[in-house]
């Protein structure tokens, strides 16, 4: 249990992926993490559809959106009850939530170096179901300081997995894919590398009907495309120094489609599946590699880190890194990036900074997340 001066928070996490919710109850005391619950509440068909579509423009979408976010904070709200059940906590005892929501649109300095981030969430609905304050809207406090709103976590995989002196990567695949660059001076950088598990969920999903390639069997069984995996490669972004970040604007079916058309013989459904998992697995390589700190060990966590052949992809890209999960850490993969926004939620609280302009970007350090407090 959490000592009398440490204060509760909830995370609750939503990814690309648009498998559900990940939900992490979080005793914050000096200087010290405790996670003392974590659940996942998969996501209903009908509202990972609705959340899907919005990725796309479409008739009457700010509607559908609306709906879509009262729908996911009723979701979000069943995690939050299930989870003070299972550790009997009561509302009164949690400062505070932190909702990441869905993101549906991620376009950061579309114009003069400032545009938006955009988290589908009906944050006020959510404190109104829980009885707990929430905090929301994570990213636009970054991205209007001209920061590219993402990724957030990076200062708290320091305070997770970090030690004092020794050099650490961690790297989040979850739809889309972020290293956090943790030195032994005890500086600390971040970005995006590109697609987690997104373009293979989505061509799964397609060609057989599966919300995502279990372990990574379906694409250890194909062959890898190497014409094709280096077109994709080639995609400006890869090249692109930090910071930055990116999502399903970019990264998503017609932009794979446009590679594929452009190959003289289509490789098979497998074959492509193999090739995504290469993708992600190269394009992460790649990052690493041009941190110069050879032999660094390398977390991994988020849903990424539960496929097999993923691992053992990144293990063959990254020769003489120690590549294994947050497990051996003592934080479940899937916990992670719930537990950050837990994290956040009580910075939030005690009116700290959030982001790490290092890592966004941004002018300088900011407060983030707007809070939405529940009924008295």
């Amino acid at each position: 249990m959490p000592s009398t001066t440490s204060t509760l928070t909830l995370g609750l996490m939503s990814g690309t992926s648009l498998d559900g919710v990940d939900a992490v109850l979080l005793s914050c005391g000096h200087a010290q993490l405790q996670c003392l619950a974590h659940l996942h509440q998969p996501f209903a068909p009908a509202l990972r559809h609705a959340l899907d579509a919005l990725n796309q423009p479409g008739e009457n979408e700010l509607h559908r959106a609306a709906l879509a976010g009262n729908a996911l904070a009723e979701c979000l709200a069943q995690a939050v009850h299930q989870l003070l059940q299972r550790t009997h906590t009561t509302p009164a005892q949690v400062a505070a939530i932190g909702a990441h929501g869905q993101t549906v649109r991620h376009q950061p300095g579309l114009h003069d170096g400032v545009g938006y981030t955009w988290q589908v969430l009906q944050p006020a609905r959510l404190a109104e179901l829980t009885g707990i304050d929430v905090i929301a809207d994570w990213r636009a406090a970054d991205i209007a300081a001209g920061g590219q709103g993402a990724p957030l976590v990076p200062p708290f995989h320091r305070l997770a997995f970090g030690a004092t002196n020794q050099a650490l990567l961690v790297l989040n695949v979850g739809g889309f894919a972020n290293l956090s660059v943790l030195r032994a001076n005890g500086s600390v950088s971040g970005f995006d590398t590109g697609p987690g598990n997104t373009l293979m969920d989505a061509w799964c999903q397609r060609h057989r009907g599966q919300a995502y390639d279990a372990n990574g069997q379906w694409a250890a069984s194909g062959q890898l495309q190497h014409d094709l995996l280096a077109r994709l490669l080639a995609d400006p972004f890869f090249a692109q120094q930090g910071p930055k970040s990116t999502g399903r604007d970019h990264f998503n079916l017609p932009w794979l489609q446009q590679h594929l058309a452009a190959l003289a013989e289509s490789p098979s459904a497998v074959d492509v599946q193999a090739t995504l998992l290469a993708l992600t697995a190269r394009s992460v390589a790649q990052a690493i590699t041009r941190q110069a700190m050879p032999g660094t060990p390398v977390v991994v966590c988020g849903g990424g880190a539960l496929n097999h052949a993923l691992l053992a992809a990144l293990a063959q890209a990254l020769p003489g890194h120690n590549v294994h999960t947050s497990h051996a850490h003592g934080l479940a993969p899937t916990a992670v990036e719930a537990a950050a926004f837990a994290w956040l939620a009580h910075r939030h609280v005690l009116g700290l900074p959030g982001n790490q302009p290092e890592v966004t970007g941004a002018k300088g350090l900011r407060v983030l997340g707007a809070r939405y407090p529940a009924p008295r």
